[in-house]
């Protein structure tokens, strides 16, 4: 069939942070669509875990443990893959996150807000961590693991950026700041290897329950929402967060040839929220 996604059944992905809580949607939607896959993070069980992937599937997959912000370990990841794999075909920029470090106290301040408790309280070791995390690990990644696509004149990387790029939220700037740079740098690559037959598009989760952000949207000891996870389910028109799997299909879309003349873009997968004006 013309209009399917058998055209990425045998290719070869690599995914940065593809354990995570969005990042194994992900992982387990290129698997369905057979898809070989290359897992990277920083956890130490990954190869246990991407051999499990690869006999429920019946696909190949590596689980390789290497941080996206050491370029050697990236460098010498792609030598294991490309012994395992094959060439690369597909990017997938997933690692990332945020901190509480580089977190403010308050929403807003007014002329009481003590100083610490504000944006000119930021930890700036925090700051750097979370804007490192997720702009450098996404750059770094970029440049080991398509190298391959300028070979073949043909390949896709796909970043994960989110909401808080499209519209800034409150208390979170570095992770803001981080995300706002990969809408960017999407664009930004996409003119640049694009006449190389390279594709760079991106998607924006809205509000998804993560490891990162549970802390400021929920109580730790009953689940129940705080203010703050009530204030953006009151915002999101679908009235709910988002399903991990909601992001499987916009994935699958912007890697497939079906979307061949689409590049540069930021799609958001968000229940409505960056359409919605609070009234």
């Amino acid at each position: 069939m013309k209009y399917s996604f058998d055209d990425l059944k045998g290719r070869t992905a690599v995914i940065t942070g593809g354990f995570g809580v969005l990042g194994s949607a992900l992982t387990r939607g290129l698997a369905e669509a057979g898809v070989n896959i290359a897992v990277i993070s920083r956890s130490k069980d990954n190869p246990e875990k991407g051999a499990a992937l690869a006999k429920e599937f019946g696909i190949k997959c590596l689980g390789i443990s290497a941080s996206t912000l050491d370029k050697e370990a990236l460098e010498a990841a792609k030598e294991q893959i490309h012994a395992e794999l094959g060439k690369i075909d597909i990017l997938i920029n997933c690692a990332g996150g945020n901190s509480p470090k580089a977190t403010c106290a308050v929403e807003q301040m007014d002329k009481d807000t003590p100083l610490d408790q504000s944006f000119y309280g930021l930890d700036m070791e925090g700051f750097q961590f979370v804007y490192d995390l997720n702009f450098k690990g996404t750059l770094l990644a970029t440049m080991v693991f398509t190298t391959d696509m300028i070979e073949a004149g043909k390949g896709v990387v796909l970043n994960v950026s989110s909401m808080n790029a499209i519209r800034p939220l409150t208390k979170i700037p570095a992770y803001s700041a981080a995300k706002g740079s990969i809408n960017n740098f999407t664009q930004w690559y996409a003119v640049h290897v694009a006449q190389l037959g390279i594709r760079c598009n991106a998607i924006a989760p809205g509000f998804f329950l993560t490891d990162q952000n549970r802390f400021l949207l929920t109580e730790e000891g009953t689940g129940a929402l705080k203010p703050r996870g009530k204030k953006i389910i009151a915002n999101t028109p679908t009235h709910k967060f988002g399903e991990p799997e909601d992001l499987v299909g916009t994935m699958l879309y912007l890697l497939s040839d079906i979307s061949s003349f689409v590049t540069g873009i930021v799609i958001p997968v968000d229940g409505g929220y960056s359409a919605f004006g609070g009234v």
